[in-house]
C-alpha cells in the first residue's frame, strides 16, 4: 500500500495503479511501509512503470537530490516544495484572508494564526499611523486569498517570524 502527498495532504493507503489519479509525477512524494523516509517518485524503482518519459519531456529522474528531504517520518513531515513542513495546519487561508481584509487594523488575522506579537504590533501600528496600516492588511488579506495553500502555510503559519507581513 502506498501513500502520496497530494494538494499538501497525505493520501493513503492506495494500491500502486491508483497513484496516477493523484497526478503521480516523477516529484510526487510518496511513501510505504519498508521505505524509511518519503521519496520522489522518480526515485522509487518501483513506480518506474508509472512514469513514463513521454509524460514528462526529456529530463531524467532516479537519482536522489540534495534537495529533497532525507529522515521524514512517516506521517509527521510531508514534503511542501522543497522545504519540510509538519501536516497542513488546518488554518483557513480564506478565513486569515477575510479576517485581515475586514479586521486588519485590530490584528485579528495574526490572533487566528497563533501569532499573538504580530496581531499587538498590528494594533499598535494602527493607533501609531491614525488607522493608515489597515491599507497594508487589506493588501495582506488579497495576497493571502491568492496564494495556494502551501505557500500560505509557509509564509504565515510555519514562519517563526512574530510578525509574517508578506
Amino acid at each position: 500500500m502506498w501513500y502520496i502527498i497530494y494538494n499538501g495532504q497525505q493520501v493513503g493507503p492506495l494500491q500502486k495503479e491508483q497513484l496516477p489519479n493523484y497526478n503521480l509525477t516523477p516529484e510526487s512524494m510518496v511513501w510505504r511501509e519498508g521505505m524509511s523516509n518519503w521519496q520522489p517518485a522518480g526515485t522509487v524503482a518501483d513506480l518506474a512503470d508509472l512514469l513514463t518519459p513521454q509524460s514528462y519531456g526529456n529530463q531524467t529522474y532516479g537519482t536522489q537530490s540534495a534537495d529533497y528531504p532525507n529522515n521524514i517520518p512517516y506521517g509527521q513531515q510531508p514534503y511542501y516544495g522543497g522545504q519540510n513542513y509538519p501536516a497542513p495546519s488546518g488554518k483557513s487561508k480564506v478565513a486569515a484572508g477575510v479576517l485581515a481584509i475586514l479586521l486588519g487594523g485590530l490584528g485579528v488575522q495574526y490572533f487566528y494564526l497563533g501569532k499573538v506579537g504580530g496581531g499587538f504590533l498590528t494594533i499598535l501600528l494602527s493607533l501609531v499611523t491614525c488607522g493608515a496600516w489597515e491599507i497594508i492588511t487589506l493588501i495582506q488579506g488579497i495576497l493571502m486569498l491568492c496564494m495556494s495553500d502551501e505557500e500560505f502555510d509557509r509564509k504565515f503559519v510555519y514562519t517563526n517570524k512574530t510578525f509574517p507581513l508578506f
